[in-house]
């Protein structure tokens, strides 16, 4: 049975807790720590997290609770928005001390998500899963807790975006190391990535008029959704303004690179002996 909540994890947050498991205890299995993010009409966005030390054994848990809040309010100082949504654990199955853990959260949000992350890679991928908890029982007598599947999904900022794909360049390079493109290079990447799917977009289109393959309502749907989102501006205005914008962006470069010119001048005149 699967909650109506959605969890969306950023990308961010898997690094962050990649980084806690590999700088973990030697003789630790696995990491915790405190999701941070916001929920809103039924989804909760994971933007942020922390590690949070503990010790575990077969019979007891112990979580560093003060750790966890000074860790939460130096965050609240930082970025005001984000508030404790959850908990995360690194391993693909809950365990039995997750319960314990998973109180405390509880008394710190409501409905808190927990999230478990394999990075061991088992199937040979980072599988995560998210759930919620319900207690069942008796209500005065016995009572226990059922942890229920949360969807979840990855999405990112476009900073965000531009950073993986510029990690991904370092895949592929054999130094392991890349450069940042330039404003120019970046512009000049995207006109050429969307002109190469717009040329994609016109020959699907010229294949459904002539009847070589069928067509598809879902794909017509969507792309009369596409162009409906399109304003419908005068060719020459529409040049004019891309023009305005490519120079304010030139200016903008240019300015950059005087003022980092002026700060190396003077930081090269400072050091000069006196």
């Amino acid at each position: 049975m699967a909650s109506n909540l959605v969890c969306k994890i950023h990308p961010m947050v898997m690094f962050g807790i990649v980084d806690a498991y590999e700088r973990r205890k030697e003789q630790a299995k696995r990491v915790i720590g405190t999701l941070l993010g916001s929920c809103e009409k039924g989804v909760v966005e994971v933007t942020n997290c922390f590690a949070v030390p503990f010790d575990e054994s077969e019979d007891e848990v112990a979580v560093d609770i003060e750790y966890a809040r000074n860790m939460y309010e130096l965050h609240r100082k930082v970025n005001s928005s984000e508030t404790i949504v959850g908990w995360y654990s690194t391993g693909s199955e809950v365990s039995v001390h997750s319960v314990l853990i998973h109180e405390y959260y509880a008394r710190e949000v409501k409905n808190p998500i927990h999230l478990t992350v394999d990075t061991i890679m088992r199937k040979g991928r980072m599988n995560m899963k998210a759930f919620i908890s319900t207690v069942i029982g008796v209500p005065g007598k016995t009572t226990g807790t059922m942890f229920t599947p949360v969807q979840v999904n990855i999405t990112s900022y476009d900073a965000e975006q531009t950073g993986l794909e510029v990690l991904q360049q370092g895949k592929y390079n054999t130094k392991r190391s890349v450069s940042v493109p330039s404003d120019l290079c970046q512009v000049e990447s995207a006109c050429s990535h969307v002109r190469t799917m717009l040329q994609q977009v016109i020959e699907y289109v010229d294949n459904v008029l002539a009847g070589k393959i069928p067509a598809d309502p879902t794909v017509g749907r969507s792309l009369h959704d596409l162009v409906s989102c399109v304003p419908n501006i005068d060719p020459e205005k529409f040049e004019n303004m891309l023009n305005s914008n490519m120079k304010d962006l030139l200016m903008v470069m240019y300015l950059a690179n005087l003022t980092r010119s002026q700060l190396l001048l003077h930081e090269n005149l400072s050091n000069l002996p006196a």
